[in-house]
């Protein structure tokens, strides 16, 4: 191989993953950082996005109550899911982070739960249909205290 030829490899492969990079950064979620705390309340209630926005949600837990009773988690619901079925039917399913099973599919986006310290993190797509989609903590007895927000798709 010559030089010649070898620089214009080179150059064109290091072309191609700057392009790639860049793509990369083009398409990068928008981050939203939600705290909960022992009082069941999120700090962001609202959050609006563009049909097909890339996002990422942080949750974060601050309190001084154990993992084991108070715990929270963010669940983006489908349009239409009565959040309050949701969220009694998946008080008995400890095991799927109080989301149950059998309505799995009216999730569009979730965490794991997140303790006292802890931080959890989802990335989803926002739906491209326009509307004002539902977030809940599925943590027992958080939704019924007022643990919801609305992300409003427009």
């Amino acid at each position: 191989m010559t030089v010649r030829r070898w620089m214009r490899s080179g150059c064109a492969a290091t072309l191609l993953t700057l392009g790639a990079t860049v793509a990369a950064q083009a398409q990068a979620p928008r981050v939203i950082a939600i705290t909960a705390t022992d009082a069941m309340k999120y700090s962001v209630t609202e959050i609006t996005a563009k049909p097909g926005e890339k996002l990422t949600v942080k949750l974060s837990a601050q309190g001084a109550i154990p993992k084991v009773a108070m715990a929270h988690n963010f669940v983006l619901l489908a349009l239409k899911t009565d959040p309050a079925a949701f969220a009694n039917a998946g008080s008995q399913s400890r095991a799927t982070d109080f989301i149950p099973a059998a309505m799995k599919a009216q999730v569009i986006a979730n965490t794991t739960l997140a303790g006292n310290g802890e931080t959890v993190e989802v990335t989803f797509t926002a739906p491209k249909v326009p509307g004002a989609y539902t977030y809940i903590c599925t943590f027992p007895a958080h939704f019924l205290a007022g643990m919801k927000g609305t992300l409003t798709v427009k």
